[in-house]
């Protein structure tokens, strides 16, 4: 019988030296729409025939080839392994609870930025980024854009010895269910979003923040810069004048897109918002101040993913384009949305609450909030 492991010992095994092939059993179109890198795809379907020679043919593996095999939720997977073992691969193992276990993989990377000691908290199946930024001096910590996983900023915070006293999220969420609310609920302690958060219909109660309204977390100051574009309500953290949170807004590899609230039609509206947002607000900040994105688009590898206002500056091609050029290349092409995105923007409004598989279900999938990279 093929040896099981667990989606974290997968990432481990991705991040090692270690030789092997991971075989995706879903079908071409779900293969297609999300895979974890360097996966090969192998359609199989529980009892059906297995091709041996089809198999090899197909992957040219061979029986000497460690395989990893991986489906939707672990059980197709673990009949075509013992397909494998009974054809003699010496060295088949399955991925317990397949992709969706793969989705609630985490890293939690360690940013030093001028003193202020943050956490980066990848989500590594998504390329969600959350953030635990915290006061060494005091011990308080915020947290930012936490997902639903709530447990997993929880456990960033006290493994490093930090009480968390705020929660903050920066827009309402169009690719994850966000687990803002529900962690300021578990801890008791205030929630925050941007005062026009009001404009998107939201049915619970929070904290607004004004532009350039200041909070603080023990001696650390976090002020709402406003930066609609992605979304009319969005609002990037500048934490001590040193990093900023700039969520979907900007990324080290692009900008995000602006028709999911906007629509197709009226893109170019959320396009004009988001160049004077970048060009007015965030470029506008010194060269030196880290940039904390709310996503990364390639393959997370447990390391920082950050940049400086000045790296983007200069090398990101699209902030070189003029205002015409930019909306332009925003709206000319719109990328595939993000799986079950108006369910999950109505359950970040509060309008919708879904049981745990369901939410589990509405965000399999990749994040698909950027519009244009380099």
């Amino acid at each position: 019988m093929a040896r099981s492991i667990s989606a974290e010992r997968l990432r481990d095994v991705l991040d090692s030296d270690e030789e092997f092939a991971l075989v995706d059993t879903r079908d071409a179109e779900s293969f297609e729409a999300w895979h974890i890198h360097g996966a090969l795809q192998y359609e199989y379907k529980p009892f059906q025939t297995f091709d041996p020679a089809d198999f090899r043919e197909q992957t040219d593996l061979t029986e000497e080839t460690p395989i990893v095999t991986i489906c939707a939720k672990g059980i197709s997977s673990e009949d075509f392994a013992a397909e494998l073992e009974a054809d003699g691969f010496e060295d088949v193992r399955v991925v317990e609870g397949g992709m969706e276990a793969w989705s609630a993989v985490y890293d939690h990377v360690d940013l030093d930025v001028d003193g202020v000691e943050i956490v980066q908290v990848q989500r590594r199946a998504k390329g969600c980024l959350g953030y635990v930024v915290g006061d060494p001096t005091t011990g308080q910590a915020a947290v930012v854009d936490a997902t639903r996983h709530t447990d997993e900023f929880r456990a960033a915070a006290d493994e490093r010895g930090y009480d968390i006293v705020r929660v903050l999220d920066t827009h309402v969420h169009a690719d994850h269910i966000s687990g803002g609310r529900k962690l300021a609920d578990e801890l008791d302690v205030p929630y925050h979003l941007g005062a026009n958060a009001t404009d998107r219909g939201v049915a619970y109660e929070y904290e607004p923040l004004d532009r350039n309204e200041v909070v603080q977390v023990g001696t650390v100051d976090v002020k709402a810069l406003f930066t609609p574009g992605h979304t009319s309500e969005m609002v990037s953290y500048l934490v001590d004048d040193a990093a900023v949170c700039t969520a979907d807004t900007l990324f080290v590899d692009g900008v995000g897109r602006t028709e999911l609230q906007f629509g197709e039609s009226d893109a170019a509206t959320g396009a004009e918002l988001l160049y004077e947002s970048l060009h007015g607000t965030l470029l506008a900040e010194p060269d030196s101040v880290t940039v904390l994105p709310g996503h990364e688009s390639g393959v997370l590898r447990a390391e920082p993913v950050t940049a400086t206002v000045g790296d983007l500056r200069t090398g990101l091609s699209v902030l070189q384009r003029d205002e015409d050029a930019f909306v332009e290349s925003l709206t000319e092409t719109v990328p595939e949305k993000p799986p079950n995105y108006e369910s999950v923007i109505d359950t970040n409004r509060g309008h919708e609450t879904p049981e745990d598989e369901e939410a589990l279900q509405w965000e399999l999938g990749p994040n698909n909030c950027a519009a244009a990279g380099d």
